[in-house]
């Protein structure tokens, strides 16, 4: 057990001084290039899976009425209905890193896409809420997987330069997907509205058929000549890529000689810290709050007095706009600082919306508890935007070594989409029970996650996926 111990130590310890020793190879090899036409082109389509990801979470908010008044259901089969989603999210999660890691990353986009076709087209058609919930379950399902899939691909088709903006492009699609919805879902009927959701995925199945596989995938499945043609497909015809084939094979080679994937292996010392990272930063993206203020935009608004359409329009270009802004930065400014500022925003947007609420109560000053309602949500989805929507996937594309991220991704995703039930289906009851208190719950929380990006995570900019992986285990 020591020989394998050593052999793993002086592994890692190479490869960490190969790539800090000669910062100028990623040139010499040809990664100044490696936005390539079929790099943008395969993100594009994989990303078309975060769009249809977003129309998913953006439906429930406009169509709340109208469902409610055409089926004759109460609010709370609708608030179950709005968390089914969730549920199916969950179980997609669970099964999101298996059937990528067995059939491959395009196929379980194209499962996943046909899934979501199967749910809108039962939604669209329901005459009762037995079918409703059931298409909303099945969407939930395939975006389950989806959560998972594409931020992987993505991370493993680009290179260390770009790769940051690349993922980041997961959450900015869902941003925009939630936005249309909202916009679209205003003038149409929820019917229409969910068979205008089967738009994106029929584009991304047809896009599917001309993109190449993960390279990273390939090299797993022992696929060499594969490997390298499409290695050498996404960096450009004229690319050196023999340094970068030959650290993936290395390092893989390496990943099946220690060990396997499974979930008893997440428990191992030199695996527990990229655990805590992982399932830490998705416990904070969702029990923070960004659920209640998704899901329910249009209550919220309603109950602080403002106009909701109004409220959910100007809340859809914010998270546009700061998402946009992200993509931008996070290579730039790395995703440490983005993600501290971005949890210190919700925390002052939920802030906010406390506050005025608590006003509320107090029965002064209505016109003050709607403009505070406005600017707290604003703030909120602005900042969760701008980092800690799309931050916590690039992170976890990231630090997940292939030997285990199929169990650590499904995990890192269940964990997503467990929180996201739990505030999808309690939130009204809260509501109810303390407005205010709710949205200082949610501060709270926050100002929780704050401390922790503070104290571990890791900045992961401009580092090669193997170098990331390394020191994340090597820190036993």
């Amino acid at each position: 057990m020591e020989i394998v111990n050593i052999g793993e130590e002086e592994f890692v310890r190479a490869l960490l001084v190969k790539e800090r020793a000669n910062p100028d190879d990623e040139e010499c090899a040809g990664h100044d290039q490696n936005a390539t036409f079929m790099v943008v082109f395969s993100t594009f389509v994989a990303v078309c899976g975060s769009f249809v990801y977003g129309t998913a979470l953006g439906y429930s908010s406009p169509t709340e009425t109208g469902i409610m008044d055409d089926l004759g259901i109460s609010v709370v089969e609708y608030s179950l209905f709005a968390s089914v989603l969730t549920i199916g999210g969950m179980i997609g999660a669970v099964l999101s890193g298996r059937v990528a890691d067995l059939a491959g990353r395009k196929c379980a986009m194209g499962i996943s896409e046909i899934l979501c076709i199967i749910g809108w087209l039962a939604e669209s058609l329901s005459k009762n809420i037995l079918w409703l919930d059931l298409g909303r379950f099945l969407v939930g399902c395939g975006i389950g997987l989806l959560s998972y899939v594409v931020p992987v691909y993505v991370a493993e088709i680009t290179s260390n330069d770009v790769r940051g903006s690349f993922t980041s492009l997961h959450r900015l699609m869902i941003g925009i997907g939630m936005a249309v919805t909202f916009i679209v879902g205003s003038l149409v009927s929820w019917r229409t509205l969910a068979l205008i959701g089967i738009m994106p995925c029929l584009l991304q199945l047809i896009g599917l058929a001309f993109i190449p596989e993960s390279p990273r995938w390939l090299a797993k499945t022992s696929r060499t000549e594969e490997f390298e043609a499409t290695l050498q497909q996404l960096r450009g015809r004229h690319a050196d890529i023999s340094q970068e084939a030959e650290d993936i094979k290395e390092y893989t080679e390496y990943l099946h000689r220690i060990s396997n994937d499974g979930i008893r292996n997440l428990f191992q010392q030199k695996y527990v810290y990229s655990v805590i990272v992982g399932v830490g930063l998705m416990v904070f993206q969702q029990f923070g709050g960004i659920k209640a203020f998704s899901f329910y935009a249009t209550m919220i608004f309603e109950s602080a007095g403002f106009p909701s359409k109004a409220g959910t329009i100007a809340a859809a270009v914010v998270e546009i706009v700061m998402a946009s802004l992200g993509v931008i930065l996070i290579d730039k400014c790395g995703r440490r600082p983005l993600l501290l500022a971005s949890s210190a925003g919700t925390c002052l947007g939920c802030v906010f919306t406390g506050f005025s609420f608590f006003l509320q109560d107090l029965h002064s000053g209505k016109e003050l508890v709607a403009f505070l309602v406005l600017v707290g949500v604003l703030v909120f989805l602005g900042s969760f935007e701008l980092a800690m929507g799309g931050i916590p996937w690039v992170i976890m594309s990231e630090i997940f070594s292939i030997n285990i991220k199929v169990s650590a991704g499904s995990l890192v995703t269940l964990v997503s989409w467990f929180g996201s039930w739990v505030i999808a289906y309690t939130f009204t009851f809260l509501f109810e029970w303390s407005s205010a208190g709710t949205f200082f719950i949610f501060a709270g929380i926050c100002a929780a996650g704050t401390l922790f990006i503070a104290k571990l995570v890791p900045e992961t900019k401009g580092r090669a996926l193997e170098e990331i992986q390394n020191s994340m285990t090597s820190q036993e």
